[in-house]
């Protein structure tokens, strides 16, 4: 047997390869499991089948997109324009494998000691690893950090076959396009891929039980998001549920309920896009007595358990199931355990962004939760219409609102968006981390063209001193 580490990770997706590689730069000895050898590379559903491929076809997308729709006017007239989308998905499985393997790199650099296999808990300490081929071997360690991730979900029914109902992963692949598709989820998830298949030339539907796409975000947000993709020729069927699915007809009959009563929709491809379940089945925590929070772990702010010696990040420790929130934490956890740890997590701070174009992006509270808390709030809207920066970019639709305290200007919660509205999203994460005013906003000279003097006209608007409005 090996000698015992000080922390042994499961999992290298976003959230345990940056646990393992902070906690081996503070010097302790660190292992991570990883079960590679069946589910793709190092970096989890994030660099290989998530977020990055993800975004690589986001790119493809905008591109497509502002050929069709902006060309002319930019005096770039492109004729005889092929959407090639085998080698936009080539391009994106090349990125991911570029990443990949700079993970492999990152452990060698930092000594961490990589054990490809799936691990399971078998006691105080003690993992069992079990790889693809082979036997089992045992590692111990003092401290057991759990990074499993999440695995795609779906509803009776609707189960993911990988042809003609499909879910992330696949739709990441897709080479042959049909020519219709209905997304179930209107999610960031949903409207990513929504976006991208409809910039290729695909009749895309969405289908969201809720009022509101994005509904995590402002409603404002998510009803702006849906005239954008009406004018680009994308249903949306909101308020919306799906009942059944016929995967026998040719094409495919989905049956769906709204208050207008229930109507078929026929489609080539189901894409479900309705989130992700935490994957803690045969890891070993229930014989060892882990509390759990639902389907997670339960967790506190510096992410351990409720068995002393046993920590949990990223999707396994709850929401928001975030690639960034997870990676946060894995620096937390790893700090904790190292002893140097100054700041615990803080969860109302996290932001979220959708890729889609436009781009949404928010943080912190809605302006009717920030009311239902019990504050007196003011809010700043600015409109993107006749910012000089969106209309030179040639996107000018969407808006910048922040819902601030009416006494103080503490920044409350803030919802985007508009063109590249996710490099926005961190000022004013960082002034809220801060407890900076939208005074303290307004005061910076935000440089000139600039998206972010959208942030600056905000904070302006919410102490009715706006300038361009």
């Amino acid at each position: 047997m090996a000698e015992k580490l000080d922390i042994l990770v499961i999992g290298a997706g976003p959230a345990g390869y940056v646990c393992a590689i902070r906690a081996a730069q503070l010097g302790l000895k660190t292992g991570c499991v990883e079960a590679s050898n069946y589910e793709g590379g190092l970096g989890g559903t994030c660099l290989n089948w998530g977020c990055i491929p993800a975004k690589a076809l986001l790119e493809s997308a905008a591109l497509a997109q502002n050929l069709k729709s902006h060309g002319d006017e930019m005096g770039v007239r492109a004729e005889n324009v092929v959407y090639d989308m085998n080698a936009a998905v080539d391009r994106s499985r090349f990125i991911s494998e570029k990443l990949t393997g700079g993970i492999r790199f990152l452990f060698k650099k930092n000594g961490v000691e990589l054990f490809e296999g799936r691990g399971k808990i078998v006691g105080p300490g003690t993992v069992e690893v079990t790889p693809a081929e082979g036997d089992p071997t045992t590692v111990e360690a003092e401290n057991i950090v759990v990074a499993t991730g999440a695995t795609m979900m779906s509803f009776p029914g609707f189960e993911i076959d990988g042809d003609k109902v499909i879910g992330s992963r696949e739709a990441l692949a897709l080479r042959d396009l049909p020519e219709r598709m209905v997304v179930v989820g209107g999610g960031y998830v949903g409207v990513e891929f929504a976006d991208v298949f409809n910039a290729f030339g695909v009749d895309v539907t969405v289908v969201e039980m809720l009022d509101t796409l994005v509904p995590v975000s402002d409603p404002e947000v998510g009803k702006t998001l849906a005239r954008s993709f009406k004018k680009r020729g994308m249903t949306i069927r909101t308020g919306t549920k799906v009942v059944s699915l016929d995967r026998e007809s040719s094409p495919m009959r989905l049956t769906v309920e709204s208050k207008k009563g229930e109507e078929t929709i026929e489609t080539d491809i189901l894409l479900m896009a309705v989130g992700r379940a935490p994957v803690t089945d045969g890891l070993g925590l229930e014989s060892l007595g882990v509390e759990m929070d639902g389907p997670w772990i339960k967790i506190d702010e510096w992410c351990q358990s409720s068995v002393p010696g046993i920590y949990a990040i990223g999707d396994v420790a709850g929401q928001p199931m975030l690639a960034h929130k997870g990676s946060h934490e894995g620096i937390v956890a790893a700090e904790r355990i190292a002893g140097v740890a100054h700041h615990p997590m803080r969860y109302d701070n996290i932001p979220s962004v959708g890729y889609c174009h436009p781009e949404v992006a928010s943080i912190g509270l809605t302006e009717d939760e920030a009311k239902e808390a019990g504050h007196e709030v003011k809010v700043g809207k600015y409109p993107l219409t006749s910012h000089g920066r969106a209309l030179t970019a040639g996107h000018n639709e969407g808006f910048v609102k922040i819902i601030a305290d009416d006494k103080y200007g503490e920044i409350l919660g803030v919802h985007m968006i508009g063109h590249n509205v996710s490099e926005l999203i961190g000022e004013v994460g960082m002034a809220r981390a801060l407890e900076s005013t939208v005074e303290e906003i307004a005061a910076h000279a935000h440089a000139h063209p600039s998206m972010a003097e959208a942030v600056m006209e905000a904070a302006l608007a919410a102490m009715d001193r706006a300038i361009h409005i």
